[in-house]
């Protein structure tokens, strides 16, 4: 590792030719993966990733540069190529000091994924495999992958910051395929977060997440045609929030909203939803899996009550989009790797639990739909049009859940949607997932209770 000494002198190589910023990113990542499929082991891989990126920003504009070679040498070669793209005729006056700065851990780990003997993580693979294989004898095929990851990162830039810390995150996602008289139906199921090897001893099993996969695929196998039409809505906490992360969360994300391509733009104070929605994003929930202590910037992490009781209240920043507003980032500068620059980005995005009984919403509905998980979808956040996949869904038939259904689909418009939820509940469901945008992924985690929408476009079979 680099003295700060020597840290400094690459901010200042960065700054040579002017700059109002510079920063460096170190990052090396030992990731592992585990994939079993056709009832056997397919594949076992392990890795090292080390390299860093340095950023230098120049009113308003940014450069960027990585590198592998993380000496004092490579670090200043790539200093000197991304400080020519500045070109201001004169060095900054800047004065560097850096001081390490301590940060709480906001995710202990008890079971380092390194300290795991490969063949323990095998045979977490393999119980998954054999319980979903023996689920049910229409399933015809079972993928189910283990990964973990852990990156030591730096962060350290010409304001004098410096901060250094460890992320280790660890999942396995189970995908079951089952068939019968010509129909073929997929279940999904994944479990992770910011944790060691304890997530799948004390939190989920392995045997959890395979069998809730068979069991969706079976349902769906057993299941009718959904109806078609406008109806109310019941979104489960079990869902997940990918509704709250796609059609509302992205459009909260600073960049999207300067560069007019958020509904949100523009909105900060106004009522935006329902009295009875809040929305939240929050790096600190311990062992999500999109928590951290710090951002890819070195900010800290932080909770953000991006809308309170329908009302508006801040976007998620990184250090050029609050640059910009004139404001303090709100610690969701994220990036995939040293290869990329930082962007706002989600971290662990939810609605905040109300006051209903998730049993008492479904009995005050008549009729409609009761989504126990969602599938993938769509969204413009730029009018906030989406279209989402229910891959577990049921009819409420006089307050009652009653038949799955399968091939339902949600078109809607976000803002429309979180002005009508008239009933939130009081639990709340976690999911992951792998958030893409501009090229990148980045870990994040969403959230919902129980919700009810009054009305919404289903696609099914017109009754």
């Amino acid at each position: 590792m680099l003295t700060e000494r020597e840290l400094e002198k690459v901010l200042y190589a960065a700054l040579g030719k002017g700059g109002d910023f510079a920063d460096i990113y170190i990052e090396r990542k030992d990731a592992n993966g585990i994939t079993c499929e056709s009832d056997k082991i397919e594949k076992i891989h392990s890795g090292i990733d080390y390299g860093a990126g340095i950023r230098v920003v120049f009113q308003e504009r940014t450069a960027y540069a990585y590198t592998n070679n993380v000496t004092l040498e490579g670090l200043l070669d790539a200093a000197v190529i991304v400080s020519k793209a500045v070109n201001s005729g004169k060095s900054s006056d800047v004065t560097i000091s850096l001081s390490k700065k301590e940060v709480k851990d906001v995710s202990p780990v008890k079971y380092l994924p390194g300290d795991i003997p490969v063949e323990d993580k095998v045979a977490l693979v393999e119980r998954g495999n054999a319980v979903a294989r023996a689920y049910d004898n229409r399933v015809r095929q079972v993928t189910v992958a283990y990964g973990d990851n852990i990156s030591d990162i730096t962060v350290v830039n010409s304001e004098g910051l410096f901060v250094q810390g460890t992320r280790i995150r660890t999942r396995m996602i189970c995908s079951v395929v089952v068939s019968s008289g010509g129909i073929i139906q997929t279940g999904f199921e994944s479990g992770g977060g910011t944790a060691g090897f304890e997530f799948f001893l004390n939190s989920t099993t392995p045997e959890e997440i395979c069998r809730n996969a068979a069991a969706r695929a079976v349902l769906m196998l057993d299941s009718r045609p959904a109806p078609a039409g406008r109806m109310a809505v019941v979104m489960a906490a079990e869902a997940g929030g990918t509704m709250i992360h796609e059609a509302c969360g992205h459009g909260m994300e600073a960049d999207l909203v300067q560069k007019g391509l958020s509904v949100y733009a523009g909105k900060t104070g106004e009522k935006v939803a329902s009295d009875v929605v809040t929305v939240v994003d929050d790096a600190t929930v311990p062992n999500k899996y999109g928590s951290f202590s710090f951002d890819d910037e070195g900010t800290v992490s932080q909770k953000k009550v991006l809308i309170e009781k329908g009302v508006l209240k801040t976007y998620m920043y990184d250090y050029l989009t609050a640059q910009r507003d004139k404001r303090p980032s709100t610690g969701n500068g994220r990036r995939e790797s040293f290869r990329h620059k930082p962007i706002p980005r989600m971290t662990n995005t939810y609605i905040a639990p109300g006051e209903y009984d998730p049993q008492e919403i479904v009995a005050k509905t008549k009729r409609g739909l009761f989504v126990k998980k969602m599938g993938g979808g769509q969204v413009n956040t730029t009018n906030g049009d989406f279209v989402f996949d229910v891959s577990e869904g049921y009819l409420i038939e006089n307050g009652k859940v009653t038949a799955p259904v399968r091939g339902a689909t949600l078109t809607g418009n976000g803002p429309e949607v979180l002005r009508i939820i008239d009933m939130v509940g009081g639990d709340l469901g976690w999911g992951i997932g792998t958030c893409g945008k501009d090229g990148q992924g980045v870990p994040v985690s969403d959230a919902q209770p129980t919700v009810r929408i009054p009305e919404i476009v289903v696609g099914g079979i017109l009754e």
